[in-house]
């Protein structure tokens, strides 16, 4: 029975998978539950999201007249007593209980017995799934049970239906509903554009939706990429002809025949003829049947499936390669989406037409995000419920600041981020006076303010905002570039070029950072918890082959010039510590054995772990300067994986537990007298500077974007105003309170420019 059970629950699931939009995946649900249940009755109300009313949406039992009609409001009737106690409700006799309401029209005068469960995704009820009876009894556990898991199963399903359907709304009437999608901020900053869906080579569940410039064109270029697959089937099949039996070999034909235009490719064409172009219809059709075969119950007619999505994938390699020919233009607004954008995706589009940047997946520590973040382009990322696929030539409106991306906006939200959007080019513009300034407060406090970096890109934007030095150089960053770990020649050049475009300004180099997120495509690290597993000076320490020629390469570029700082990554131990610094000293020997005279440089630790807050002294007493990573503590600290959306909102870089430990490593740096910087996006946030002056940190080093606002904001406060505010910040029990409290601090230094929290 429970596996029966499970199975059911996988194909309603899939199914829903594969719904056009939310109506579609709504009667669905109606339908299969109301089968799988053996019940009269099924229907779904999805909450509206303005008038926060529970509209009738689905229904399987009930007068279909009344789908977007009837509606309660929150509180009312049964359904909605579900939805405000957020638990089910199961009742023998409806009629009965106190909240019964009977909506006029529906026709549920009949039944009796109800059981009704919330539909919940990331804490919000986003509706209310019913079931009814005309006889009169109380739905038993299993079956509340199995209502529930369904519900759970497909909340989060129906709340990616429902931004999928407001899209698919705009696009056949023009009138769709707004949607808005949380991701993770990538790059701060506000964008009003033009989507431009970026495509993965030949997958055929990432085309974007289209209309044909030319029918007659997309359907000549379908019929080439046809006989080009055909004929390679053909060669395979010649080439096999003795080695298979004439059975298994027989599929061959079979394969041909589904490209014929009676078959699969003939749906195609029609599709092209009514206007889609031929990747797009390609694509929607060979879904179609791969669903279609997916969904059979033989094992053998399922396994099918591959056979039709690979030769839809050769059909779609094609046209692609067809495509790629054509000069692609970009909108003066330029949004590129994709599932999961590259660097090359993003130098394909000129420099001026590129407004901001949307991927499904990735992080913000994601390549692609560190190079927007370099270029000051606003980015969301980790979009994960985004309908990414039907978002061409749609206006997308971008948060970086928040994560968020807003589809089909209305005019006043539009109207409000445009305001936004001004505002900062007008900030930018009157902070640029500030360049030359030293940053100290209004009481003389001077705090040096640096930069992260990766990329040479970054060299020209950082000097242009007044960066005094480099706290963070990711040399993880051209490792990324290429297809195998650069030699130590390579490795010297491009710190070379670092070092001296910076000079005399110090330049902290951190080791190679990789594993958790960054993984290099020649050296996969493949793990069930990366982000607890084999990464930073693990890996590191494990191949002092790859350490070793990286730390020459850094001190010889040094030569000369003597502003390089060495930082080691992930440090969670004393012996770790000793054993890297222990390889550094070994390379210098080397290098000055080889003739080439240059000083060690300093050696710095970065602490992003708890055990490394709890040996902070210990840490200090052996390097030379300590950093905080912000990023990674907070996460640890917090357990919180900072690049899941749906944790998201855990993530407080102000909780009281990631304050006191950012105190606690202040302390040991001044205790045993060496400098403490922080590199994280907490240096980078107005808000959080003022904190971290008072805690005693020296150097802030933050993205080049950033580091105008942190200058502006400091020398608007004294020390002492910031000591003052901090004892107050530390008594503090909440994230939400340190956090009202600091907006409070901008907002009378007037300041109010810089809050960034979500307009609407």
């Amino acid at each position: 029975m429970a596996a029966m059970m499970l199975e059911t629950l996988r194909n309603i699931v899939q199914e829903v998978n594969a719904a056009e939009g939310l109506n579609d995946a709504l009667n669905i649900i109606v339908k299969r539950v109301r089968d799988a249940m053996g019940t009269e009755v099924c229907s779904v109300y999805m909450r509206d999201e303005h008038s926060g009313r529970l509209v009738f949406r689905a229904t399987e039992g009930l007068n279909p007249e009344q789908i977007g009609e009837a509606s309660l409001a929150p509180g009312q009737g049964l359904v909605g007593l579900v939805a405000s106690r957020e638990e089910p409700v199961n009742l023998e006799d409806a009629e009965r209980h106190a909240s019964f309401q009977l909506l006029e029209g529906l026709g549920e005068e009949s039944f009796h017995a109800f059981l009704g469960v919330p539909i919940i995704h990331q804490r919000d009820v986003l509706g209310v799934l019913v079931i009814q009876q005309a006889k009169r009894r109380r739905f038993d556990e299993s079956e509340e049970a199995f209502l529930v898991t369904m519900s759970a199963q497909l909340a989060g399903v129906i709340a990616h239906a429902r931004v999928t359907g407001a899209v698919q709304e705009e696009l056949h009437a023009g009138a769709g509903g707004p949607a808005r999608v949380n991701g993770i901020p990538g790059a701060p900053g506000i964008a009003i554009g033009t989507a431009v869906v970026v495509s993965p080579v030949a997958d055929l569940y990432a085309v974007p939706r289209k209309k044909a410039a030319s029918r007659r064109q997309e359907l000549r270029a379908f019929k080439v990429a046809l006989a080009a697959v055909r004929s390679d089937i053909e060669a395979v099949s010649e080439n096999l002809r003795g080695e298979m039996s004439p059975e298994d070999h027989a599929l061959f034909d079979v394969y041909l025949g589904i490209l014929d235009d009676s078959a699969i490719g003939g749906e195609v064409a029609r599709l092209i003829k009514a206007g889609q172009w031929a990747q797009g219809a390609l694509s929607e059709v060979m879904i179609r049947h791969i669903r279609h075969f997916e969904r059979m119950e033989h094992s053998y007619l399922r396994e099918r499936a591959v056979d039709v999505k690979d030769l839809g994938t050769r059909v779609l390699a094609y046209l692609q390669d067809e495509a790629k020919k054509e000069l692609k233009t970009y909108p003066e607004q330029t949004i590129l989406v994709g599932e999961e954008l590259t660097a090359s995706a993003l130098g394909e589009v000129p420099r001026e037409r590129l407004a901001g940047l949307i991927s499904v997946r990735g992080s913000g520590n994601s390549h692609v995000a560190i190079l927007a973040r370099a270029m000051g382009v606003p980015t969301v990322m980790g979009a994960v419920d985004l309908p990414y696929t039907r978002l061409q030539d749609r206006e997308v409106v971008i948060d970086g600041y928040n994560g968020i991306v807003h589809l089909n906006p209305l005019p006043e939200v539009r109207a409000r981020f445009q305001e936004l959007a001004d505002q900062d080019q007008a900030v930018s513009r009157d902070l640029e006076s500030l360049r030359d300034l030293p940053c100290e407060t209004l009481d003389g406090h001077r705090l040096p303010l640096w930069v992260n970096t990766g990329l040479m890109a970054d060299v020209t934007r950082s000097l242009e905002q007044g960066a005094e030095g480099v706290g963070l150089y990711r040399t993880e960053v051209p490792f990324l570039l290429r297809d195998r770990f650069p030699s130590e020649e390579e490795q010297r050049q491009i710190y070379r070029e670092q070092l001296e475009a910076f000079a005399p300004r110090p330049v902290t180099m951190r080791t190679l950072d990789i594993g958790g997120d960054k993984a290099l495509p020649y050296f996969p690290i493949a793990e069930d918890n990366p982000f607890l597993g084999w990464r930073g000076i693990r890996v590191t320490l494990d191949h002092p082959e790859i350490f070793l020629a990286q730390v020459r390469a850094m001190i010889k570029a040094n030569a000369g010039l003597g502003n390089l700082r060495i930082m080691l990554p992930m440090i969670s131990n004393i012996a770790e510590l000793e054993e890297a610094m222990g390889l550094i000293h070994r390379g210098h020997r080397e290098i000055v054995q080889e003739g080439t005279e240059v000083a060690l440089p300093p050696i710095g630790v970065m602490v992003e772990v708890p055990s490394a807050v709890y040996q902070a002294r210990a840490l200090a007493r052996r390097a030379d300067f300590l950093s905080v990573g912000s990023n990674d503590l907070t996460q640890y600290l917090l357990a919180v994986d900072r690049n899941n959306s749906r944790v998201a909102d855990l993530y407080h870089s102000f909780h009281p537990a990631v304050l006191q430990a950012l105190c606690t490593v202040a302390e040991a740096g001044r205790a045993e007298g060496k400098p403490v910087s922080i590199c994280g996006e907490l240096a980078g946030d107005p808000l959080a500077a003022v904190l971290l002056l008072a805690m005693g940190y020296e150097v802030l080093s933050m993205n080049a974007t950033a580091l105008p606002r942190v200058k502006k904001t400091l020398r608007s406060i004294t020390r002492t105003d910031a000591l003052e505010l901090l004892e107050e910040v530390m008594l503090l029990e909440h994230s939400a309170a340190v956090l009202q409290r600091l907006q409070r601090l901008m907002t009378e230094r007037g300041l109010q420019q810089f809050i960034h929290a979500p307009p609407v």
